[in-house]
């Protein structure tokens, strides 16, 4: 297994793959309430099974080229995660998503894991348009958008239907040429 370092801190990007099942549950139950209002994976990962299941799925899209996923360790504790939600290395476009618990916000895990993210899909993998879909009303995804020098491309009003109540989705993105003359 490898882990790339995210910064002097010892934060680390890794695969996280079905045999740490018990361990994402864990950080899935520490995450559950800042994770749950705005996507489904902690809703997801309820028990040991559904845990297991949704580290399978990721491991079946990264089998197929699809998708990916990474969790962030800090200290040796699994705090979080970057993947890439949808990967279509044929069309050039994919899109990156997160999560964090509560203990780990305020450090720029996210960001500087979604840069590493976005270097390999540009540099690595020859991706032209990586791409951030957050819910409006989630304004720390949102700023990680930004802060990650994405443009907003617009917002797709009330298009995520989640747990009963409709979310307008800012849609935002780096092309690759934008990418590079960033990190230039």
């Amino acid at each position: 297994m490898f882990a790339i370092p995210l910064g002097d801190d010892g934060a680390e990007l890794r695969p996280l793959e079905i045999w740490q099942a018990a361990e994402f549950l864990a950080h899935m139950d520490r995450a559950r309430e800042l994770v749950d209002p705005w996507i489904p994976l902690a809703s997801l990962a309820t028990d040991l099974d559904s845990a297991r299941a949704v580290l399978r799925s990721y491991a079946e899209k990264q089998a197929a080229d699809t998708g990916r996923l990474y969790g962030i360790w800090l200290d040796g504790t699994l705090v979080g995660g970057v993947l890439f939600r949808i990967f279509d290395a044929e069309s050039g476009n994919c899109e990156v998503g997160c999560w964090l618990e509560p203990a780990a916000e305020g450090r720029g895990l996210i960001t500087r894991a979604a840069r590493k993210l976005i270097d390999w899909a540009v540099y690595e993998r020859g991706m032209h348009r990586v791409e951030w879909d957050a819910s409006a009303a989630n304004t720390r995804s949102v700023a990680v958008a930004e802060r990650l020098g994405m443009t907003r491309d617009g917002v797709l009003r009330q298009s995520y239907l989640y747990r009963g109540e409709r979310h307008d989705t800012e849609i935002w993105s780096v092309l690759a040429p934008e990418w590079r003359a960033r990190n230039a």
